[in-house]
């Protein structure tokens, strides 16, 4: 998928409760800034669980982050809070799906990640 077939989207599932998301998000913000190519959105877990309930994410561990490209889910995990770590996601996303979940499933999520983002600005 190019760049003309969809932007990119970089959102950290996150929760208000929790110190080590409060902690991160100055990191995905400095990360943010660094990629202006990419909408970068926070999402909390917890106001959004409506909407996000259809994909029973059964997120445990945070900082929890979404990769996109266009409606292709190209990244779903927790990583470390760290700037480089976030850094060296996106750049191996840029090549490869590192999802092992059904297109179809990734299509959802990420839509819905993207409206939520989009009531966000």
């Amino acid at each position: 998928m190019s760049e003309a077939e969809g932007p990119w989207l970089v959102a950290c599932l996150c929760a208000a409760w929790c110190g080590s998301c409060r902690d991160y998000r100055a990191v995905f913000a400095g990360v943010a800034d660094g990629h202006p190519d990419k909408r970068f959105v926070w999402v909390d877990i917890e106001d959004e669980s409506d909407a996000l309930a259809p994909w029973d994410l059964d997120i445990e561990n945070f900082p929890t982050v979404l990769v996109a490209l266009g409606d292709e889910l190209r990244f779903l995990g927790t990583l470390l809070p760290h700037a480089a770590t976030l850094a060296r996601t996106l750049a191996a996303t840029r090549d490869a799906v590192l999802v092992d979940r059904p297109a179809d499933w990734g299509h959802g999520l990420v839509a819905r990640v993207r409206e939520i983002g989009e009531t966000l600005r």
